[in-house]
Order: C-alpha cells, then sequence, then structure tokens
C-alpha cells in the first residue's frame, strides 16, 4: 500500500487533515506537539471506476456510483520546528518516520495564523511562505546527515578493487526509499570526485538534496484557505512547484454532516447538498464552506492526496479480474480489487502487485475491456482492467 506522510510545523492542522481523511479518533489541539506519537490509519484516493464504463454500477464498499476509493496508508507525526534534523522538538522522531513514505504533503497554515515554532500568533503576522522552504530544507539536511554518518563504510568499500559507487550508495539509501535507479540517476545530475574519500560536507548535501527531492517528492497543503489573507495562497502556488489550497477543518465538518445524514457528501466532491434540519448556526457554516469548495473546487483535502499519488508519483489505477467477461473474481465480485502502480507498468507487474506467487507464475494476460491477449510489454493505462493467467 502506497504510504502518504503529513509533514509541516505544529498547530498547521496535520491532526485534523489526518483526522478528516481517515475519520479515525485521534487529538486535535490548538498548541504544539498536539501528536507525540505517530498516527497511521487508511485513507483513499479517488479516481473514476471502471464500472462507469457498464450498464451496472460495481458493489464494491469502496466504490460510491462510480467514484472509486482506492486505499492508502496516511501518517501523521509530531510537527516539525527549526533545528529538526539536529533532534530539536520531536524532530529526531519525525524524520525517522517518513522513511518508507512515499511522498510527503507538506500541511502549511495559509493563514499566517502560527509562528516558524508553531504557537498561535495573529492571522496574517507570519509568512506561510517561510514555512515551504523550512520543511524541505529541514529533510534535506536530516538525510545529509544519514548520509555522513554513514559515509566512512562508503570509504572503507572504496579500497577494494571491485568497488561500484552505484552499489555503495544503493546499500546506504535503500533504508530510505531510494531505488536502484534513483541513485543512478541522481549521480548522472551531480558533479562528485570519484574517490569517495575527497567527497566533501557539499558534496554529502547535494547527493542528499537529489535523493530526497526523488524518493521523498512533496505537495504543498496551503490549510487554513478559508481564513487566509487574500494573497497568501497566490504566493504560496508560487513558491511551490504543487500547492492544494485546504480546509481540513471543513473537510472533517462534512464528513461528521455526512455521517450523521445532515449533508448528502462524498469526499472530493466540489458541492454538497443538506438533507436534513439545520440551525442557523449550522447552515452559516456550511455555507462557508461552500464558498470556499467553490472557489478551490472541493476542501483540499481529497484533491491533496490525489493530487500526490496521481500527478506527483504519477500512477495509475489497475483492476485485475477471474473473469474477463463479467469483470469478476471468483465469488462473482465486480472490480473488487483496485491496484496503485507507476505509470508504464506491465501485466507482470499487476501479476505482482496482487501476489509474488502470481507474479512467479505469469503467462500471459487479458485486457478485459477489449477482450484481447495482450503482450508483456504493454504498459497499463489508468483504469486498465486486467485478466492475469498464472500458473500459480
Amino acid at each position: 500500500m502506497l504510504s502518504i506522510a503529513l509533514a509541516g510545523k505544529p498547530n498547521a492542522g496535520k491532526s485534523t487533515f489526518y483526522k478528516a481523511a481517515t475519520m479515525a479518533d485521534v487529538d486535535v489541539g490548538n498548541y504544539p506537539f498536539t501528536t507525540i506519537d505517530a498516527n497511521r490509519g487508511v485513507s483513499h484516493v479517488r479516481t473514476e471506476c471502471p464500472c462507469l464504463d457498464r450498464e451496472e454500477r460495481c458493489g464494491d464498499d469502496d466504490c460510491r456510483d462510480g467514484k472509486r476509493y482506492v486505499p492508502v496508508e496516511l501518517i501523521d507525526v509530531a510537527g516539525l520546528v527549526p533545528g529538526a534534523h539536529e533532534g530539536r522538538g520531536l524532530g529526531n522522531q519525525f524524520l525517522d518516520e517518513l522513511t518508507n513514505a512515499d511522498v510527503i504533503l507538506n500541511v502549511v497554515d495559509a493563514s499566517g495564523g502560527t509562528n516558524e515554532e508553531g504557537e498561535p500568533v495573529e492571522v496574517g503576522e507570519h509568512d506561510p511562505v517561510e514555512d515551504v522552504d523550512f520543511v524541505e530544507t529541514e529533510m534535506d539536511l536530516w538525510l545529509a546527515s544519514i548520509v555522513d554518518r554513514n559515509w566512512e563504510s562508503v570509504e572503507r568499500q572504496s579500497r577494494s578493487p571491485d568497488f561500484d559507487l552505484d552499489e555503495a550508495l544503493l546499500d546506504l539509501l535503500a533504508g530510505v526509499g531510494a531505488s536502484e535507479l534513483d541513485v543512478a540517476r541522481t549521480l548522472r545530475e551531480l558533479d562528485y570526485p570519484e574517490d569517495p574519500i575527497a567527497w566533501t560536507d557539499d558534496h554529502r548535501e547535494a547527493l542528499a538534496r537529489e535523493i530526497r527531492q526523488r524518493t521523498k517528492p512533496i505537495v504543498v497543503v496551503a490549510n487554513k484557505a478559508d481564513v487566509a489573507p487574500e494573497d497568501n495562497v497566490e504566493r504560496l502556488r508560487k513558491a511551490a512547484e504543487l500547492v492544494v489550497p485546504a480546509t481540513a477543518d471543513g473537510e472533517l465538518a462534512l464528513r461528521k454532516a455526512a455521517e450523521a445524514g445532515v449533508v448528502d457528501y462524498d469526499p472530493g466532491d466540489s458541492d454538497f447538498e443538506i438533507l436534513g434540519d439545520v440551525s442557523d448556526q449550522q447552515r452559516q457554516g456550511l455555507n462557508r464552506i461552500r464558498e470556499v469548495m467553490a472557489e478551490y473546487g472541493g476542501t483540499g483535502v481529497q484533491q491533496a492526496m490525489d493530487a500526490a499519488v496521481y500527478d506527483l508519483l504519477d500512477h495509475i489505477t489497475a483492476y485485475p479480474v477471474q473473469n474477463d467477461t463479467k469483470w469478476t473474481d471468483g465469488q462473482g465480485n465486480v472490480l473488487p480489487d483496485a491496484h496503485l502502480l507507476p505509470r508504464g507498468s506491465t501485466p507482470k507487474d499487476l501479476a505482482y502487485a496482487v501476489h509474488s506467487d502470481i507474479g512467479d507464475g505469469y503467462t500471459h494476460a487479458v485486457d478485459a475491456r477489449e477482450n484481447r491477449r495482450i503482450s508483456d510489454e504493454t504498459e497499463l493505462e489508468e483504469g486498465a482492467v486486467v485478466k492475469i493467467i498464472s500458473e500459480n
């Protein structure tokens, strides 16, 4: 399962985002370090279900009239403060939790209502743009410290006649999610001495920064956009490559109202319908949320996770089936499983995603949409429905 981690300084709204996205029972407070031990839960990214191309919708619990919700892991950990990479605050604990994350959501208080330490101040008093670079810098320096601590082993290996720098760095960096391809591409981007003993701190920092960008890409969530000064969200959009305005408070309110039957709302919708009797105060609150949704296309919580997985990580959703005519599994369930795969994945990659034994026994695959056998090198598209033929 893909893992999304929530990063950011204390009191930026990470725990509210987490609670809204998972509906898990966690502490949400207006003070630094509300979260001490990491919260781990299951949330979802949203895509169109292939059942929209059939007469009947599938009966899967994760499909709501063609809105398909694919499970992902969501991690909420203690907030970062300046100097976190040196262990300040709960920095080491936080940063170590990021080791296995595939992508980071940097939750920023777009209202400027919390200072660099995460302490409440007047709205607009702090510049949220500073919080974009701050989180990236702390993560880069954290990874650089890991490289520094282990560099002596690379130097020792370099004395061997069959030394291979790529292999040595892969051994060093695999623990933070780096692949063989990540290491190779990183080294192509850098200028460095052939002998690791001649590497300087600057060389190691450049290596760490490039590896972090490849293994821990970041989406900036401009949270509290509903109360942010007018130009803060736009300045954040200019400060980072991918920025999603959000109101985690608004999403949480809608999720709770939907559970209570007060509104008709599915996560990621751009609007909602009021179903039950509400007080004037509740109606005013819901209308304020609706205004933000109208401006940004939703509350931003679902949109941020979707952007992280489908845009930044460039993944697709593929659906393995046993019956390529009815699109069912062995029990007759329509489209019961959905797998997130990197774009460019093949039918055999999907087979391994289902189970390693299925991958090991893979013989061929059938495109259930076209009812035809496809080659092993076929690159699957978003919404692919595939029958895997395996000896196991």
